[in-house]
């Protein structure tokens, strides 16, 4: 079975719900391959990735904001702050929510419901690179 894999460098702005479902469809075409699985993995203990709805940004919103009432940050509780306040609530948000995603393609589109996208969750409050690793298998 062939497989594509490719290592992504993406530049979120800051904290919250960075779309990145065009830039794994693009290197799904790179990949030539029509129909398989993509697993999508972000390297990183402080980001994370989710499949959200992406055609009204209140639902991102909210979502950011309950996840934020459930492990705010500078919660004084925290004894893991080497890198700032934020540094171990984004460890727990990761935790949380996923560091891979599966999602199957056919006839070299990723099948995403209509209103799914695949995000890449920043959780620390300053901007960070981060790396996200996507495999396509298939044929």
């Amino acid at each position: 079975m062939p497989v594509h894999h490719a290592t992504l460098t993406l530049r979120p702005r800051g904290p919250g719900l960075h779309e990145i479902t065009d830039v794994v469809a693009r290197e799904l075409s790179r990949s030539g391959l029509a129909r398989g699985v993509a697993t999508i993995f972000c390297q990183h203990t402080s980001a994370s990735l989710v499949i959200m709805e992406n055609a009204d940004p209140t639902a991102q919103r909210d979502l950011e904001a309950w996840l934020d009432r459930l492990v705010p940050a500078d919660d004084p509780n925290f004894a893991h702050t080497l890198e700032g306040p934020d540094d171990m609530p984004s460890h727990i948000k990761m935790v949380l929510t996923r560091t891979s995603e599966t999602v199957p393609f056919d006839q070299g589109r990723l099948l995403l419901g209509t209103w799914q996208g695949i995000f890449l969750w920043e959780h620390r409050r300053a901007a960070h690179p981060r790396t996200v690793i996507v495999t396509f298998s298939g044929e």
